[in-house]
């Protein structure tokens, strides 16, 4: 049913993440999720981790397997930079036969639904379109195919239907306004795709990481990317870019999986202090031939965090001004 796994190139990434405040802040507690799984499809051959003011990091696995950091800055700053230098061997996945009948991969799917971890990876989101989403899903009949070819049905109709378009969505951005909008970018299209194969009772997860191709022209290539893995019987986890219509494969550096955005978030914290901050985020990526995506991770997506509304109430006012959400 497979062959042998061919080694593809060392990918060599730079991403760096920077949060400047408009006034010194206090006890920052932070996360990040910065570190590539390490499985029969992924090394990491080196990894360089710099943090300012230097603080310990603590470093421990979450319920879904990831490798997750934890760390305090409790003196005054007025910024915060995560720096991190990573070296990634990837090999390339044999894609499942699809040679067992598609009505047995369909009851092996009912027979997981109540087993770990597949119950997290089955919830529903619910949504106000919902309904007008599973018509559509319903009236592709991606049901007669076999589940894997289902999935690329459903990756290629968000692809098809739906415009890449950078700026027009954010993180908090929800799945109402994405389906009217009908465009987004990477994480967009990795929700949506989230919500259709749930749809049809197939598992599926939220990946964060990087996409390192050759400058061959995909989207999110030398920048953080995300995408959605389906559960295929008798096979296991299997990616799909429907930003890229294409099944994930060695040019794809995952960093963690989740039920969505918020658990595979690569940096989130909170702090103590003015309620105001700016995010810059920067990725470069060295290829094969040493040749990078950028001499450096130039700061690329300045992300400016409004002040909050704080005229409610003093005890809001007083604890949305102690502790704010980067």
């Amino acid at each position: 049913m497979f062959t042998k796994l061919s080694l593809v190139p060392t990918f060599k990434i730079h991403h760096v993440t920077r949060y400047q405040y408009e006034f010194p802040v206090r006890e920052s507690a932070n996360q990040i999720l910065l570190f590539p799984i390490r499985d029969e499809y992924q090394q990491v051959a080196k990894q360089e981790l710099s943090i300012s003011g230097e603080p310990m990091v603590d470093i421990y696995k979450d319920f879904y397997g990831n490798e997750v950091g934890s760390f305090m800055n409790a003196e005054p700053h007025l910024e915060l930079v995560i720096d991190t230098k990573t070296e990634v061997i990837t090999t390339v996945r044999v894609l499942p036969s699809d040679d067992v009948p598609a009505e047995i991969q369909w009851e092996e799917l009912k027979r997981v639904h109540t087993q770990f971890p597949f119950i997290d990876f089955l919830k529903q989101e619910q949504f106000n379109a919902l309904d007008e989403v599973s018509e559509i899903v319903q009236s592709l009949e991606s049901r007669l195919h076999t589940p894997l070819l289902a999935a690329k049905q459903l990756n290629e109709y968000v692809f098809r239907n739906f415009t890449y378009n950078k700026g027009i969505t954010s993180v908090e951005t929800t799945l109402d306004e994405i389906w009217k909008l009908k465009a987004g970018v990477c994480q967009d299209f990795a929700h949506l795709l989230l919500v259709m194969l749930k749809t049809i009772d197939i598992p599926a997860r939220y990946v964060s990481g990087y996409i390192c191709p050759h400058k061959n022209g995909m989207r999110g290539e030398g920048a953080t990317h995300a995408w959605v893995e389906a559960y295929i019987p008798f096979y296991g986890w299997l990616g799909f870019d429907p930003t890229n219509n294409c099944i994930v494969d060695g040019v794809h550096v995952r960093l963690a999986v989740g039920r969505s955005f918020n658990d595979c978030s690569p940096v989130k914290g909170t702090y103590k202090g003015a309620s105001s901050h700016t995010l810059d985020v920067g990725v470069s990526v060295a290829y094969e031939d040493g040749e990078t995506s950028a001499e450096a991770p130039t700061l690329l997506v300045p992300q400016p965090v409004k002040v909050n509304n704080l005229s409610s109430n003093s005890y809001r006012r007083y604890m949305e001004m102690m502790q704010q959400q980067q």
